[in-house]
């Protein structure tokens, strides 16, 4: 045990350490975030357009989807809704990042040094990262599903205005508020499920690939612990989230954009499985990647961004490398 009064001179991050961490984290969550938030607003309209379960019940009868393709959609969405609609919905998105990127950061790291634990070489299994990186994932999603919901509901609010439907909310506020009003506790965490499925495989690709690349490269090649290891390893990570996220993140995002009954429950999907039938056998497997694109490309820089300034801050606060 450190004396009290020993205690109190050791800097903050040795006194906290996890506090510090989850601090250090949501600084360079909410750095990435600003950064790359118009591709998250693209991919989300992308994935909402052609809904076949909407279609089906004739609520989307009339005029086709305004918007095809990324380039397309980010250019729409200028010309008819003005540059700063591209981060519309930012702040419940930074809000999320807060606790998402707090959350997962101090989980996955307790896990792989105190629960999982490194190997003799301080080398840490494939398999291990693999659960802690789901494991961190799914309980910092838990957490953050709220500000999520909030967020994906915010950023369809252009959209409405340009059909002719009247907006839902006058900011994060009322939309928490109405959300909890309408839904009770049960609608802050509609979609829950699937974003949580999408949070575990999206970390199994973020997280394992950026500490298991990193580490490989540490230990196999003459890289040492810089910015150029840091790059490439967030440079695989973000790739691999893309491509083991984007499906689940095409239910997550349709389930929580839908019209909800007085009990919370969804009106056209009953469950995340039944969101992901119907959109398969009504648009195709490939309907799964809508937004691939641009999910991709907001991952990859988000990493990049998010990876190097949490590494950095990590450094000048005199906290060890991840």
């Amino acid at each position: 045990m450190v004396p009290a009064e020993d205690e109190k001179s050791l800097p903050l991050p040795e006194r906290w350490p996890r506090a510090s961490k989850f601090a250090l984290s949501a600084c360079a969550a909410a750095v990435a975030e600003l950064v790359t938030f118009p591709l998250d607003l693209t991919k989300t309209r992308l994935q909402i357009q052609g809904e076949a379960a909407v279609r089906g019940g004739g609520a989307a009868a009339g005029p086709a989807a305004p918007y095809r393709g990324m380039l397309r959609t980010a250019a729409g969405i200028v010309q008819e809704e003005g540059v700063l609609k591209l981060w519309q919905g930012a702040t419940p998105a930074v809000y999320r990042h807060i606790v998402y990127s707090g959350v997962r950061m101090v989980a996955y790291e307790h896990l792989r040094d105190s629960v999982l634990g490194r190997a003799e070489d301080e080398s840490f299994p494939f398999w291990k990262a693999v659960i802690g990186g789901m494991s961190a994932g799914a309980i910092g999603q838990f957490f953050a599903s709220p500000t999520d919901l909030v967020k994906v509901q915010m950023q369809m609010e252009g959209k409405r205005k340009l059909e002719g439907k009247p907006l839902r909310f006058r900011g994060v506020h009322h939309a928490f508020m109405k959300i909890l009003s309408e839904g009770g506790i049960r609608g802050l965490w509609a979609g829950w499920v699937p974003n949580v499925q999408r949070a575990a495989l999206v970390n199994m690709g973020d997280l394992t690939t950026y500490d298991s690349v990193k580490h490989f490269l540490l230990l196999n090649t003459p890289l040492v612990d810089n910015s150029v290891t840091h790059s490439v390893a967030s440079g695989c990570s973000g790739l691999v989230a893309a491509v083991l996220g984007t499906p689940a993140d095409v239910v997550k995002t349709r389930i929580m954009n839908q019209p909800r009954d007085m009990q919370g429950r969804g009106l056209l999907y009953k469950s995340s499985m039944d969101c992901l039938i119907q959109t398969v056998q009504g648009e195709g497997f490939m309907s799964l990647y809508k937004g691939f694109v641009p999910t991709w490309m907001r991952m990859a820089p988000w990493s990049l961004v998010f990876w190097l300034t949490y590494e950095q801050i990590r450094r000048l606060c005199g906290v060890s490398s991840f």
